[in-house]
């Protein structure tokens, strides 16, 4: 059940701050991706894993949506601000952070199988990318369209499945240090 809940909370923040970005709006992604990663905080069993999962998803958001901003293979709407200047729009990190929260939870069935998170990266996220731009114009993809529909669907093919690896690795580096800690206390 609570796998569920994480999707369409997840999917709540998607479109918050998709349909915010397309009316120039930056708090609706703010807001609701806040509400969303501290409640997934809260409620986790390894918030270590979690806050590492956050930071290896601001890298990647940076990096990717970033790297797309810049070359102009990607136009976000309210594309300020941006970090780094010129880079990826605040409400494209934040999504990151939201995603993040999903790894250990709705995506958890994807940590094991790198090959169906590449092939879930691949293709679902720039299907997602052309849901915000044919839905509500937030963001484009100049002519031609493919340069960025490829770097998206490389990168993800890519960042996917290394968030499951290392949400794996950072639990269980998390669980064997708690193993450690109870075998020192005896």
């Amino acid at each position: 059940m609570m796998r569920w809940i994480n999707f369409i909370a997840y999917q709540l923040v998607w479109f918050a701050a998709v349909i915010g970005a397309a009316h120039g709006l930056i708090w609706p992604a703010l807001l609701a991706s806040a509400a969303f990663v501290s409640s997934q905080l809260a409620l986790a069993p390894s918030r270590s894993t979690e806050w590492r999962l956050l930071g290896m998803a601001l890298i990647f958001g940076v990096l990717i949506d970033g790297v797309a901003a810049r070359m102009g293979w990607a136009h976000y709407a309210t594309p300020s601000p941006a970090i780094p200047a010129h880079g990826a729009p605040v409400w494209i990190l934040v999504l990151w952070l939201s995603f993040a929260m999903t790894v250990n939870q709705s995506l958890a069935y994807l940590r094991d199988r790198w090959w169906l998170a590449l092939a879930f990266g691949a293709i679902g996220a720039p299907l997602a990318y052309l849901g915000a731009q044919r839905g509500w114009h937030a963001v484009d993809f100049p002519h031609p369209a493919w340069r960025g529909l490829i770097w998206l669907s490389v990168c993800w093919a890519i960042a996917l499945p290394l968030l499951g690896v290392c949400a794996r690795r950072f639990s269980l580096a998390t669980r064997n240090a708690h193993i450690s800690a109870g075998a020192q206390h005896r």
